[in-house]
Parts: structure tokens; C-alpha cells; sequence
């Protein structure tokens, strides 16, 4: 949607060449008005405007809309010189001009610390603070307990020697839908989970239409909430009550098992082997407990992450449970160990399997760091 956003932008502002080429003698349609040479390169601008607009855009630098507005106003002011012949352009300018507004709260919003990437950075250090780093360092002797599917798991990850995880952050991209029948949004995220006070704070940025969306999931004390605003203005979901604390409980786990395997050795956590390649894991915090099928590939990788105790919400207010699965493509090095690189998401619904988030991890980094 921002590529088709961009190139109406680009195209509208290639409209406006016409009024430069009319000044200058290069177009001589008399469909347009004589227009002087000194208002034939205001035309230029207003175009040169878009066109920088819709390169700002797809290169996804977030003040895009100042250029944006500044070629709108030109534009009307240019339209309102030649309105019988370029009436139309009204119509477009004002279609152009909402997600430039939306995006302008957007920024307000950052600037005065009422957006969702402000608390999350203001939630992320103050609870950076209070972590302590461990400097006590992970051995074969503390996987020995573990099925040995788990524990070979672990050894590949390349967790033994490696301190005890007290927090840990990662950054992903990827794309996201709603159904089968709607269009993948592409976008980015970045995480922040804390160990000894199990939290998990989400912050995904997405465009449509060139209109920016932001969705905040926190999950902290046992308690979680799932925010979707418009443009850092409108908020859209605002999901939270018992089955989003089960269901983030489950995706707390979910990030422990494929982002820091060291964290499953707790006391939270309990394994029950099934056969050589599969195991149940069942993982308690706040008085909740979810449980968990992994299954783990011939190479002792984890292969999948299945759980029943996950919800379906899409609007905050109805809920629907699923069988819900994070398979994983491939792995790569982050953050010093071997951990899954490209995933994705799916629920198993009646009328068979939604894969409804693939994604890449782009960087992991631990506390302690090593």
C-alpha cells in the first residue's frame, strides 16, 4: 500500500510539469490558461516537491509529510490560479492530505511522549534499570535435567559458558495479515523481555496507504494489553482481561523457547517427553500456567512451537481459540548463539491453516552481553 500510496504522489506531482512546460512555451494545449514563467517554476516546485515525497516515503524516513504538505499547499494555491482547468486536482490534494495529517500526529505525539514508541522506550528503561545482570555462567551440568531432545537443543544454541540471560532485545521485519483473503502489510519490530520480573514489552510500525499504524503489546506482573492506534491518533483495538494475560503468557514463553533458549532452565518451566523429537512443556507465572508441544528437527533445532492456550482477537472484544503454531524456516548467528532467523505464525481455524505473520529476526542482543 505505501508503493501505490507513493507512486499516486509521484504521478500527481509529474501532473504539475504541465503547468511548467505551458509557462516556458513547451506545452501549447489550450485546454490550459497562459500561465507566466515566474508562476511556471512555482508548478516545477510543487512537483519536484511530490515527486521528493514519494522517494521519502518508500525510503521510510517518518517526516515525510513535511515535504508532502509543503507540495499540497502549493499545489491548491497553484489550482485556485487555473481552477476551470485544473479543478479536479482539489479532489486529489484532498485525498493526499489524510495520511500526511495522520502522519503529523504522529509525530506530535513522539515529540510530546504520548506515542506508543515513547512509553515503550520510557517502560524499556526504567525497567532496564532494576535488571541485574547475573554473572553466573550456564553448564552442561544445568542442562542434565532436560528431555535430551530439549537438551541437545540448548547445547547447539550454544548456551553452555553463556551468562544467565537477565533481559534480552531483538528486531524483526516481516509481514503481517488478517485473513487469507486480505493483503500482507509489511513491517518492522523491536522487543524488549525482562527474566527475573517476567515481562515482555512489543512495539510493531506498519504503513498503509502511506498511513502509519503502531501496535503496542505489554505484558508485565502477570498482566497484558494489545494496542492498535492509527497514526499515533486513533486507537483501534485495545485488547486486555484474562485471555490476553493467557495468550501473552503464551507468546512470553513462545519468545523464551526461540529467542533465549538459556531462560528454560527455571522454575517455571517443566518438560515431559513424548518421544526422542518431541516434548510438552508447560510454563507457570502469576499464578497461570500454559502448556506448550515442541517438536524439534532431525539436526535437534526446534522445528515448531504448538499451543492450544492462545486466543484469537482481531478487534479486542471477541475471542476465539485456536491451535496456534511458529514454525521455524532456518537459523543463523544472533546475538552469539544459534537461533531461528525467518519464522512464521499461524492458527489452525476450521476451514484450515492461516499462516498470518512471516517474519525475519534481524538482531538479538542479551544482558549480559556475551
Amino acid at each position: 500500500m505505501r508503493i501505490a500510496y507513493a507512486i499516486i504522489l509521484a504521478l500527481h506531482g509529474l501532473i504539475h510539469v504541465a503547468g511548467f512546460a505551458k509557462a516556458w512555451g513547451w506545452e501549447r494545449s489550450p485546454l490550459l490558461t497562459a500561465i507566466p514563467r515566474s508562476v511556471g517554476l512555482v508548478w516545477l516546485a510543487a512537483a519536484l516537491l511530490f515527486v521528493a515525497t514519494a522517494v521519502l516515503l518508500l525510503a521510510g524516513v517518518r517526516a515525510y509529510w513535511v515535504s508532502g504538505i509543503l507540495a499540497l499547499l502549493l499545489s491548491q494555491v497553484l489550482i485556485a490560479t487555473t481552477f476551470a482547468e485544473a479543478k479536479w486536482g482539489t479532489l486529489v490534494n484532498v485525498v493526499l492530505l489524510l495520511p500526511l495529517t495522520l502522519s503529523l500526529a504522529a509525530y506530535v505525539r513522539d515529540r510530546t511522549g504520548t506515542s506508543f514508541a515513547a512509553i515503550y522506550a520510557t517502560d524499556r528503561t526504567q525497567r532496564a534499570a532494576r535488571a541485574r545482570p547475573s554473572g553466573e555462567l550456564l553448564t552442561s551440568a544445568d542442562l542434565t535435567p532436560l528431555p535430551a531432545a530439549v537438551r541437545r537443543y540448548l547445547e547447539l544454541a550454544g548456551v553452555v559458558g553463556k551468562p544467565r540471560v537477565t533481559s534480552f532485545q531483538a528486531t524483526m521485519r516481516g509481514r503481517i495479515r488478517r485473513s487469507p483473503t486480505s493483503g500482507w502489510l509489511d513491517f518492522e519490530a523491536e522487543q524488549h523481555n525482562f527474566v527475573a520480573e517476567p515481562a515482555r514489552l512489543f512495539l510493531m510500525h506498519a504503513r498503509q496507504w502511506g498511513v502509519p499504524f503502531e501496535a503496542w503489546h505489554r505484558y508485565a506482573d502477570g498482566k497484558a494489553t494489545m494496542q492498535v492506534r492509527l497514526a499515533s491518533l486513533i486507537d483501534v483495538v485495545d485488547a486486555r482481561g484474562p485471555e490476553m494475560n493467557q495468550s501473552e503468557t503464551v507468546t512470553l514463553f513462545n519468545d523464551m523457547c526461540l529467542l533465549a533458549p538459556g531462560t528454560l532452565i527455571g522454575p517455571g518451566v517443566r518438560f515431559q517427553e513424548i518421544d526422542a523429537r518431541a516434548v510438552t512443556a508447560e510454563f507457570t507465572h502469576a499464578g497461570s500456567t500454559i502448556r506448550a508441544q515442541l517438536s524439534f528437527a532431525e539436526d535437534g533445532t526446534l522445528s515448531n512451537f504448538q499451543s492450544d492456550d492462545r486466543y484469537l482477537s482481531s478487534d479486542g472484544k471477541s475471542y476465539s481459540k485456536h491451535r496456534w503454531s511458529t514454525p521455524v524456516l532456518s537459523y543463523r548467528q544472533l546475538g552469539g548463539r544459534r537461533l531461528p532467523w525467518r519464522a512464521r505464525a499461524s492458527w489452525a481455524m476450521p476451514e484450515g491453516e492461516l499462516v498470518y505473520v512471516e517474519l525475519e529476526i534481524l538482531n538479538v542482543e542479551y544482558t549480559p552481553a556475551r
